[in-house]
């Protein structure tokens, strides 16, 4: 079998999933299925599996920084992507390290504050910071339903309140945005993306599963690594919706709450020649 050939570096910088269907361990996973570099800066150990979180155990944010630096300093990124970032203050230096040594590396910032499950994954001081500091350093963020509302303080229950959302997302100052349809009711699912590329709304038929856990990390480190590889913000969307799509459609059943995905559906198994 050949090797495949990498293509983008992505560096993740977020939080460490036990049960691996979400956080880092998502996030490596579906960067390396579509073919580029996987590296990470852990935020916080989480104990949790397919039926919630039991724990969470903040990386001291030194450790953090420190484990930033590695890489841009040797490997190097062509996108960051951001995800769980529990406190303020962690924000606040993960946003001054990025200004000082990494200004010009696109950035798509996954709010995640919630936890499938329903634990809280972040402080009141970081949703704050993240609204000050990250989003409007960001290239695109990829809010759900219930992040979008907390950071835009407005209730957003039908698709006409989520187009009307966009607007004030994207005064937070990002350049681009994916709102995520999702938490609608109803069997069609509608995302909504704005950038200075125009506007674009993708539809699907909701797949009737509880297999799901760990979709927005899927996505989003999906959409990381189109840009890494050079794809624009909406081809880069399209692949990853596809990719997540076929990853909940072909997903191996796991746990007794919100299982995980198959990851690994684009990739061969490998056999020695």
């Amino acid at each position: 079998m050949q090797p495949t050939l990498m293509r983008g570096r992505v560096l993740i910088v977020a939080g460490s999933d036990s049960s691996g269907g979400a956080g880092i361990q998502a996030d490596i996973k579906s960067v390396t299925a579509l073919g580029a570099y996987a590296a990470t800066a852990v935020t916080a150990v989480t104990v949790q599996n397919t039926q919630g979180v039991t724990g969470i155990h903040p990386i001291p944010t030194t450790t953090v920084v420190a484990q930033i630096r590695a890489v841009l300093t040797d490997i190097g990124a062509d996108v960051i992507k951001t995800g769980m970032l529990a406190t303020g203050d962690l924000i606040d230096t993960v946003h001054a390290l990025l200004k000082r040594e990494a200004p010009d590396v696109p950035l798509v910032v996954d709010p995640v504050m919630v936890a499938k499950g329903g634990a809280a994954l972040i402080d009141r001081d970081a949703v704050h910071a993240m609204k000050a500091r990250l989003i409007p350093r960001a290239t695109l963020i990829t809010p759900n339903l219930p992040e979008a509302e907390a950071l835009t303080g407005r209730k957003i229950g039908t698709l006409q309140a989520m187009r009307e959302a966009v607007k004030p997302l994207l005064d937070l100052g990002a350049k681009a945005v994916l709102l995520k349809g999702g938490h609608l009711p109803g069997d069609d699912l509608i995302d909504i993306y704005a950038g200075p590329d125009g506007t674009q709304e993708w539809s699907a038929t909701r797949i009737q599963t509880r297999h799901t856990h760990g979709t927005g990390c899927t996505l989003a480190s999906a959409i990381a690594t189109g840009l890494a590889q050079g794809m624009s913000a909406v081809d880069s969307i399209a692949r990853a919706r596809a990719y997540v799509r076929r990853a909940i459609e072909t997903a191996p059943g796991l746990g007794r709450g919100h299982g995980p995905l198959n990851h690994a559906h684009t990739v061969r198994p490998y056999t020695q020649e």
